[in-house]
């Protein structure tokens, strides 16, 4: 037995564009509360505006990257480290983060290979009570919402609100939120705030009384009716409903000024709303910005990750998949609150605790002891390894 301290490291994120970092200094009591020690790499929270000084003065050591990998017995990242600072992960830490192990199920095998526990965010069971200050997915979700519809009226060449002027009224735009989870309710909310006349949509029924709440109307298709599936949530849609939700729906958008999509599917391919002939039916200068534009494509036909583009109908399309890294303070302060009751549950009395029988730590936990122990992460390593066979 060692008498030395369980030590928490923070990692700089090195992912193109990704300004956010997973503990901010205001966080960093709650840790140590833990019985544990802190350890910060130099300049990690320098991207969220959160300087080497104000983690020093919570009594959090900054030190190079190199150290926080040799002292950490947890590693804190927002996204997952890359290649080279993996190399330097080993036997028996823990890396805790938003790992998207679905989306890289080959990250998994290196990770048990390493006998790394990882920890993933992202697998969080977003239906139990106990674990909804752990819920990353929220709280980033409800940033990028709030994000998109800034980022909207920013774009846009008109104005979001009515406007009465001695030149005479401007009327307030038109803008659609398609998908009303915390994300789309918060788009929904916040182009409210900002003047727009908001209409909502969901293939949840129950979502009608979610989209009004927020003082948004809620778009009627005829097509789809009702997609529920597992836990409420949204299941996917046949390949009929599909191409009738895909008609309609370019019907119907043309009379709207901004388009805010914002579904996604955990581990797979975003469904596909927003078409080209849709985009052909919108008005020059009309704006769509998509929550769900990554590697695997968007709710926009042709969309960019990362990029703006203008097809060639005049309408502007964003690709914007990763809106909280554009909002670093809140993202990361948000973020850092999950990860520390996240820790809340994997120290206790200043020692690691990897109980697999509690039903939170039971999905989030990816690897440990050398194996894939999460069943859903496990299929796709399976899956991945019967393809390359």
């Amino acid at each position: 037995m060692t008498d030395r301290a369980l030590t928490v490291g923070v990692v700089k994120e090195a992912a193109a564009g990704e300004r956010r970092v997973a503990l901010v200094p205001e966080v960093v009591d709650r840790v140590r509360g833990l019985g544990a020690d802190v350890v910060v790499e130099a300049g990690a929270g320098a991207a969220a505006h959160f300087p080497d000084e104000d983690y020093a003065a919570r009594d959090a050591r900054v030190v190079p990257g190199e150290q926080v990998y040799a002292d950490a017995d947890v590693v804190v990242c927002v996204t997952t480290p890359q290649p080279d600072a993996r190399q330097r992960l080993r036997d028996g830490q823990v890396l805790l983060g938003l790992l998207g192990p679905l989306q890289s199920p080959t990250l998994a095998k290196e990770w048990a290979g390493a006998g790394v526990t990882a920890v993933s965010l992202d697998l969080l069971p977003r239906t139990l009570s106990r674990a909804q200050g752990m819920d990353a997915l929220t709280s980033q979700a409800n940033v990028a919402g709030y994000k998109a519809a800034v980022l909207a009226a920013d774009t846009y060449g008109g104005y979001f609100p009515m406007l009465m002027t001695a030149a005479g009224t401007v009327k307030p735009a038109q803008v659609l939120v398609l998908g009303a989870g915390v994300a789309g309710l918060q788009a929904m909310a916040t182009a409210r705030r900002l003047g727009a006349l908001v209409t909502g949509y969901d293939v949840r029924p129950e979502a009608h009384d979610q989209v009004t709440a927020t003082g948004a109307r809620f778009l009627e298709l005829e097509s789809v009716r009702s997609a529920v599936g597992e836990g409420g949530y949204a299941r996917a849609l046949t390949a009929e409903e599909t191409q009738a939700q895909q008609a309609e729906m370019a019907e119907r958008i043309g009379r709207f000024d901004v388009v805010v999509t914002t579904a996604q599917v955990p581990g797979g391919r975003p469904p596909l709303l927003v078409t080209g002939a849709a985009l052909d039916g919108m008005r020059a200068g009309s704006v769509v910005v998509d929550l769900a534009a990554g590697p695997r494509g968007g709710n926009v036909e042709g969309v960019v990750p990362d990029a703006t583009t203008t097809v060639a109908s005049g309408v502007t399309v964003v690709g914007a998949g990763n809106l909280p890294a554009q909002v670093p303070q809140a993202a990361s302060t948000a973020y850092a609150r999950n990860v520390a009751a996240l820790l809340g549950l994997l120290v206790r009395d200043g020692a690691l605790t990897i109980d697999l029988d509690d039903e939170v730590l039971g999905d989030v936990v990816v690897t440990h002891g050398g194996e894939v122990v999460n069943a859903a992460v496990a299929r796709v390593v399976d899956e991945v390894d019967g393809d390359q066979a």
